[in-house]
């Protein structure tokens, strides 16, 4: 494989000039976008080079209570932006959403790390954080659109739900069919992108490693290992949110909480 060519600030400068020809783009066509494209463009460089030193200093370190330690940060701040998009108004929302995507995450990663990839230590921050960065970024896409579908379905028919209690349905009867509509949702954006993958596009992943210069056999494979593991961590995470939602919405006479 050839050497990678490295990026040195002069090509990081050109490469904001990328941004600078969008930014003229919007003004030529008037979308009012210019702004929004320099205060993007500015959040970008720096948000991506703090997180570049943090990781430099992380790997450097290799100590197994730093990658934990951002790992934890990580997952808050996941959960609580998740919450935010799903709701504010019903209580425990953020411990639940918190649990439901760390559970779903932590097995997939234990599987991974201990039966497949088996690096010398458990915590290799080299593969570690950016596995879990990654299911973390699908987890919290999942429990969003898998929270938002089943909360909104159940304020537009909650009258459908009662006539299911005063038949004698249980709430978890009662509310089925929204939750298995709700998961499904979530997880079909998943299970387009396995049925498309490598045939309509190229995933960011495996360009990155291809740029990096692995081999495409390489990549491939960890590419492979990766859309199975968002693709399971999607669908526990879809579970369990859903699971927990539901309960948030009964009271403890199994009566509709509005």
């Amino acid at each position: 494989m050839p050497e990678l060519i490295k990026l040195d600030m002069v090509d990081l400068a050109l490469a904001v000039g990328l941004m600078a020809i969008a930014i003229g783009i919007s003004a030529w066509e008037q979308l009012g976008l210019e702004l929004n494209l320099s205060v993007a463009t500015g959040r970008t460089i720096l948000q991506l080079l703090i997180l570049g030193y943090i990781f430099e200093f992380i790997f450097a370190l290799n100590n197994v209570w730093a990658v934990v330690g951002i790992l934890a940060i990580i997952l808050t701040i996941t959960a609580i932006i998740t919450r935010n998009r799903i709701s504010r108004k019903i209580p425990q929302v953020l411990p639940l959403v918190g649990i439901a995507i760390f559970v779903s995450t932590a097995l997939t990663l234990l599987y991974t790390n201990f039966l497949i990839i088996q690096p010398d230590k458990w915590y290799e921050p080299r593969y570690l954080i950016p596995l879990a960065g990654i299911l973390l970024g699908n987890a919290m896409n999942a429990a969003v659109v898998a929270g938002e579908r089943l909360v909104t379905t159940i304020n537009q028919f909650p009258t459908e739900i009662e006539t299911h209690l005063s038949l004698g349905a249980t709430p978890e009867q009662a509310i089925k069919p929204y939750r298995k509509e709700a998961i499904r949702a979530a997880f079909m954006p998943t299970l387009n992108q396995m049925m498309l993958i490598g045939m309509v596009t190229i995933p960011t992943f495996t360009n990155g490693q291809l740029l990096a210069g692995v081999t495409p056999l390489e990549a491939v494979s960890y590419e492979i290992l990766i859309i199975f593991m968002v693709a399971v961590t999607n669908l526990f995470t879809s579970i369990l949110i859903t699971k927990g939602l539901c309960r948030q919405f009964f009271n403890s006479a199994m009566q509709l909480v509005r």
